[in-house]
């Protein structure tokens, strides 16, 4: 009875945490998702402010004559005033929602056609009241036009004549400001997840990975770790190539992998999408998690199920996989919104990238001391398998077989891994593999930490 007690009160606990957890990342995206988080803006820098005040962040920070690899950042810009009026009266206020001024749109004054004025408004085609998210110019600075984001519904109820447009911006030399969180570990392999701080008014793509990552390092602060951790909230892309660009060589070395948080917060199933070289640990660990434990997802391979930041890690060397609920009917349209998300929803999330890194912190990493072929049926080091031959009379061992490509896989090993994925991937179990790795070790072949 007593036991059964004690269960109780621990599952009540644990259920009373996640659901605190799942309404701290709701009150997150509350307070968040309203504002116009453009890559350079106050409402940007009050997202840093606000992230800075709550959590160990520490800020990268990039100034405007800074220009990495043609990457220009944009001024910082934020709207004052915007309307179109007709006849004197206001038809449509550019203020009701942060993507309805096209971002980084150059200030404008004065009467214009309809025909003008129509080829200043961009709206979604698929949908007649939602509008769209027109970021292009933020990545093209240097070429810019004025412009508001608008239901397909207003464009088509226009009515001939001249229009009245207002468009009253500041602006100022900008800057580029990213944020990471590290927590060390007994290793300085670090894996990585990284989110996307910007995206204006909208609360899955982009900030729904931050609420989760974020819980994700919540809970790693409190147990002990083998690897190291690193969340790096960065603004999409541009914000990423500096960061990374940027770093250090030394430090930029210990990022070993990583998963991108994207859009997590929908009702969608979860999206796994693999890194280019499919191999790393962490995804092949989230990809057991998922399967085993009976979550609605798919699986696809690198650039298959989305494009965004993975190309930008890839392109420095750290394998990056994805987590994200994408595609969902809301994106880049302003019913991406905080009704649209599901706590439930994030707490998945959070729990299924928490369950792969129990995965891994629970299996011994292997890694490499020598290159090429050692001959190992030497008797310094006694390793060899020998398969054997069927002319001589030997009948097939499927077990000795298994071993044989256990044999041959260790010095193609390219990159530090755990005993477990490698057992999985040559299909023995993983207590043998360790036992063989063991020896391996005892000769200085590999490590085993």
């Amino acid at each position: 009875m007593h036991r059964d007690l004690v269960m109780t009160a621990c599952t009540q606990s644990a259920t009373t945490a996640s659901v605190a957890a799942g309404d701290a990342m709701m009150a997150m995206l509350a307070d968040l998702t309203p504002l116009n988080r453009v890559i350079c803006s106050s409402d940007y820098d009050a997202t840093v402010a606000y992230l800075s005040e709550r959590w160990p962040l520490r800020e990268h920070r990039f100034e405007a004559s800074d220009v990495h690899n043609g990457w220009v950042i944009p001024p910082r810009w934020d709207v004052l005033e915007a309307a179109i009026y007709k006849d004197g009266e206001c038809i449509y206020d550019g203020r009701w929602h942060p993507m309805a001024v096209m971002a980084l749109s150059l200030p404008f004054r004065g009467t214009v056609s309809r025909e003008e004025l129509k080829s200043h408004l961009h709206f979604d085609h698929r949908y007649e009241e939602r509008i769209p998210f027109h970021f292009r110019q933020l990545f093209t600075s240097w070429q810019r036009d004025w412009g508001f984001c608008v239901p397909r519904r207003l464009v088509e109820s226009l009515a001939p004549g001249d229009y009245e447009v207002v468009i009253e911006t500041r602006e100022a030399p900008g800057y580029l400001r990213c944020l990471d969180y590290h927590l060390p570990g007994q290793l300085e392999q670090t894996i990585v997840l990284g989110a996307n701080l910007d995206h204006p008014g909208v609360a899955n793509d982009g900030l729904s990975g931050v609420a989760v990552g974020l819980a994700v390092f919540e809970a790693l602060a409190a147990r002990p770790r083998r690897f190291s951790y690193r969340l790096v909230l960065a603004p999409g892309i541009m914000g990423t190539e500096y960061y990374l660009g940027r770093l250090p060589a030394a430090e930029r070395a210990r990022l070993f992998e990583g998963v991108m948080l994207e859009m997590l917060g929908s009702p969608t199933i979860l999206n796994l999408q693999r890194s280019r070289g499919a191999g790393s640990n962490i995804e092949q660990a989230l990809s057991r998690v998922l399967s085993e434990g009976g979550h609605d997802y798919r699986e696809g391979a690198f650039e298959s199920l989305l494009l965004n930041d993975e190309y930008l890690w890839e392109a420095y060397g750290i394998p990056m996989a994805s987590l994200s609920r994408y595609p969902y009917p809301e994106y880049h349209t302003d019913a991406d919104n905080l009704g649209l998300m599901s706590p439930q929803r994030l707490l998945e999330a959070r729990d299924v990238v928490l369950a792969a890194i129990d995965d891994i912190e629970s299996s011994p990493l292997i890694k490499k001391r020598f290159e090429g072929n050692v001959c190992l049926s030497h008797p310094r080091h006694d390793l060899y398998v020998d398969p054997g031959q069927v002319a001589f009379g030997d009948v097939p061992d499927e077990s000795r077989r298994r071993m044989r490509l256990l044999m041959d896989s260790i010095p193609t090993l390219t990159r530090p891994t755990t005993v477990r994925q490698l057992a999985r991937e040559v299909g023995l179990e993983e207590s043998v593999v360790h036992d063989y790795l063991k020896r391996w070790r005892d000769c200085g072949l590999v490590e085993l930490v």
